[in-house]
């Protein structure tokens, strides 16, 4: 076959359901659609998107992989004219099932090419379910050889090298990348990096959408060989876009076409909380949610993701006051209701707290009033919400930020019920970066008002969770910035203690923050799922054991007395 001089490559950046094989199916034949439409000869499709990424263990079900060659076949059919697929899918060879692509072409499959290099680390399992494809060559795609790097073949050297002295024109690298806040720019440099060795234009196509506690932001670009970048695609939102190549003496050039400007900073942080949200109450098919508003920044920002991802009549807010609750938080609880347009409830506690401490007046008998009291109120006020969720359907959104979590400053059964958080990878000072950016912006593709949607008060005001009479969060935490600078050395950097003391924080708080971050493990396990923002979220990124007695100056030492390991133990069990 003689090579053309030009070729038109759809990119349709999508966004897949996990397990939906006819659902996903027959977004590919609309983009297919859409790609013959704009004259494409190929259209290109994220890593898996047939089956929805990342599968897991839905891998491993032998129904889930007959029906996936069963949707391929069918695929292939329905598109038998226009523009030739590319599209990620599992694929089967005896007892082994890959990571792969499948060329369809005519009316049927003609080829298919499996990832190599499985990531094995934070969020990604893949070494679990897949096996490891072989070095591959290039795919024929009408008349030009293309390479297709899936994922993470291009983060090492071996496969595009392999790809380059195969013979591979043009690489087509589909993608499931999740979204963090380095991740974007680690992406290019990746890829200029392998454009730059291989001396071949690149294609990174990224599925967008929200998948459980991932969110992909798309992004997709094109990289010619002089690592000028000729097509950027938008993040956050789907498109199909059609990239035009020509050939000359030097090899394939696609031409310049829509350059989108991408969000950075607090604004892609915000995007993702609010398309994670979307996408869980979207996909799991909930009418709405429900939270409790309290006056505080924490729902405050929630209550304004939520009313962007889904509109003010699918966001329920109720205030819960109890006798501590002062005068402020009702107002500022109100009025963040009123600027966001959402139904507000007001639901007192007292009768509920008064039934509770009376029921167990016999039982506490010869105590003192203490922390247990405090949770009883966040208790309840977990169990009213559940009971609206129950009544009306809609999901309880949880409101606690990544400082809370990590220093265990949550309540089982009470502030932490409901079934998603979108800012539970959040530390409490980039929840007022987020509160403040929003109030000055109104998010592209955003369902709520533009202006202030979080009153100034709820910004300036001590944090409290009003448990007690006159109670700050400072009362028994460091201020927030020094918090929150401790856990994220601890945390994302994993650095010794000796040195983030060396930072200059008290050797002191230090190790307190440190215990208490050990200790706050088993409420994380229990915690709802949420977005995940940062490198180095709780859960798929980092899974510490629960029952754990390591302790960095413990290891330094000799061994304790046994009444300090009592003392330790007593204290893990409270």
């Amino acid at each position: 076959m003689t090579t053309p001089l030009s070729l038109k490559i759809a990119l349709a950046q999508l966004n897949p359901i996990v397990g939906d094989l006819k659902g996903n199916a027959e977004r590919a034949v609309a983009a297919h659609a859409r790609a013959k439409e704009l004259g494409a000869d190929v259209v290109v499709f994220s890593e898996l998107f047939l089956n929805g990424y990342p599968p897991e263990d839905l891998v491993l079900k032998p129904a889930f992989q007959q029906a996936t060659h069963a949707r391929l076949e069918w695929l292939a059919a329905t598109c038998a004219d226009g523009p030739a697929i590319l599209i990620g899918t599992i694929w089967t060879e005896g007892h082994k099932v890959y990571n792969a692509v499948a060329l369809l072409d005519g009316g049927r499959v003609q080829a298919a090419t499996s990832k190599v290099d499985l990531p094995n680390y934070g969020v990604f399992d893949e070494k679990r379910v897949f096996a490891t494809g072989p070095l591959p060559g290039p795919l024929n795609v009408r008349g030009v050889r293309i390479g297709l790097p899936i994922c993470e073949d291009i983060w090492g050297t071996e496969v595009v090298e392999t790809l380059a002295e195969t013979g591979a024109e043009i690489l087509i690298s589909p993608n499931g990348s999740p979204f963090d806040w380095p991740k974007p720019d680690n992406r290019m440099n990746v890829a200029v990096t392998r454009v730059t060795e291989s001396r071949l234009p690149l294609i990174y196509l990224n599925q967008v959408g929200g998948q459980d506690e991932l969110v992909f932001d798309g992004a997709s670009f094109v990289l010619n060989t002089d690592r000028s970048l000729a097509v950027q695609l938008p993040a956050w939102r789907e498109a199909v876009a059609l990239t035009e190549w020509t050939k000359s003496n030097h090899g394939w050039v696609c031409a310049r076409g829509e350059i989108a400007k991408l969000s950075e900073g607090p604004a892609s942080a915000y995007h993702a909380c609010v398309l994670g949200l979307k996408d869980y109450v979207d996909k799991n098919g909930f009418p709405g949610v429900v939270l409790g508003l309290s006056g505080g920044i924490d729902s405050a920002l929630v209550a304004a993701i939520a009313v962007d991802a889904l509109g003010p009549d699918r966001l329920h807010a109720i205030m819960l006051p109890s006798k501590y609750t002062s005068d402020d938080s009702l107002e500022d609880a109100a009025a963040c209701a009123n600027a966001l347009g959402i139904r507000y409830d007001k639901v007192s506690i007292e009768p509920a707290v008064a039934g509770l401490t009376w029921g167990l007046k016999d039982l506490f008998t010869g105590t003192n009033a203490d922390i247990t009291e405090e949770n009883l109120q966040s208790r309840v006020r977990g169990t009213i919400l559940m009971a609206v969720s129950n009544k009306f359907g809609g999901m309880v959104v949880t409101t606690g930020n990544k400082s809370e979590m990590s220093v265990g400053y949550a309540t089982l059964y009470g502030d932490m019920n409901g079934g998603f958080n979108p800012i539970k990878d959040l530390y409490k000072t980039e929840v007022y970066e987020l509160a403040r950016w929003r109030n000055a912006h109104l998010p592209e593709g955003a369902l709520g008002p533009s202006g202030v949607v979080i009153p100034d008060r709820i910004l300036t005001k001590a944090p409290t969770a009003e448990l007690r009479a006159n109670q700050t969060d400072q009362d028994s935490l460091p201020p927030y910035e020094e918090l929150d600078d401790i856990l994220n050395c601890l945390v994302e950097k994993e650095l010794p203690v000796a040195e983030v003391i060396a930072r200059g924080h008290a050797a002191e708080t230090v190790k307190k923050i440190e215990r208490l971050l050990y200790l706050a493990e088993y409420k994380r396990r229990q915690a709802a799922p949420g977005v995940k923002i940062s490198s180095r979220n709780f859960g798929r990124d980092r899974r510490y054991p629960i029952t754990n007695r390591f302790r960095e100056d413990v290891a330094q030492l000799a061994e304790k007395p046994a009444s300090a390991t009592k003392s330790a133990a007593r204290s893990k069990a409270t």
